[in-house]
């Protein structure tokens, strides 16, 4: 009977790619690798878990009971696998190229988890040959614009279709680099528009991206961290008025208040963030909820 390894994941809304990492180390030392099946607790060598939000921390309870392998940001945000797991590529046509962001945002763990920016592979280590869409994951790819360039190129060469999941840094931007994103198919690019004192670069960068042939992105909008709503608003209004789509990321203190719930309904669907103003929303919204025609 083989050795038999158990992996669970709390928590991932994607390929948890730690994981994934683990279950090829394993299977390629000709263990069994199970998955989500916590009864099997009892009969396997090592449990390995993994928990990405602190809201569910409390779920790994019974699982440092029977002495897991538990790891995660929402376990404990300096977990990391050992260094031969961490060096598997699983090809799962998700993962990261870098590690690490050259910025040090106030809401953001990466700086603390992952340090300096570095490469740690290229696009060829995520694919596996066969599917032609790749979301990457790094944190701030453009911050090493020779190594963009080169996942640029190994995505033209093999006609793949990118997904810069995390995001693009607005204020790394240059008409080399928007010349670059034109040239490779793509996911609908992603960038942050995270304070109301980055309104001079996105629109600098909004005006870069339209001259180079990119009409709308997408835009992460972190809402009620350090603004008011009315900032908040203000931010969205604008990105609307640029023909850009907005994605509003609500920080955890206002993350269950009705206002910014409704925000991010109405922004978080484009074809409502197009169609309706705010004030038009709420009306809407209004209407609706008073049972109103």
């Amino acid at each position: 009977m083989k050795n038999r390894v158990l992996l669970i994941d709390i928590d991932s809304k994607i390929k948890n790619l730690a994981l994934y990492k683990i279950a090829k180390y394993y299977e390629e030392k000709n263990y069994e690798v199970i998955w989500n099946y916590p009864l099997a607790k009892w009969s396997v060598e090592q449990v390995y878990v993994s928990c990405i939000f602190t809201k569910n921390k409390h779920l790994c309870q019974e699982w440092e009971d029977c002495g897991a392998e538990i790891g995660g940001s929402g376990y404990n945000v300096r977990s990391s696998l050992p260094p031969d797991i961490e060096r598997v590529k699983p090809k799962i046509n998700l993962g990261f190229t870098t590690r690490g962001c050259i910025r040090k945002c106030e809401f953001c763990i990466v700086p603390e988890k992952e340090g300096k920016i570095r490469p740690v592979g290229d696009l060829l280590d995520l694919w596996d040959g066969k599917e032609r869409d790749i979301v990457v994951l790094d944190n701030n790819i453009l911050a090493l614009p020779d190594h963009f360039r080169l996942v640029c190129q190994q995505a033209r060469d093999n006609r793949i279709r990118v997904d810069f999941n995390q995001g693009l840094d607005h204020r790394l931007l240059t008409t080399d680099i928007v010349g670059e994103l034109k040239s490779i198919r793509h996911i609908e690019y992603r960038f942050a528009f995270d304070h109301p004192s980055y309104k001079k670069t996105v629109s600098r960068a909004i005006d870069m991206l339209q001259a180079g042939g990119i009409r709308r992105c997408s835009w992460y909008v972190l809402v009620g961290f350090n603004t008011t709503i009315e900032e908040d608003v203000d931010r969205l209004m604008y990105l609307r008025s640029m023909n850009q789509n907005a994605y509003v990321q609500r920080y955890e203190t206002c993350y269950h208040k009705p206002e910014y719930i409704s925000m991010a309904r109405w922004a978080n669907q484009h074809h409502l963030f197009q169609a309706l103003t705010w004030d038009e929303f709420k009306e809407k919204e209004r209407r609706y909820k008073a049972g109103e025609k």
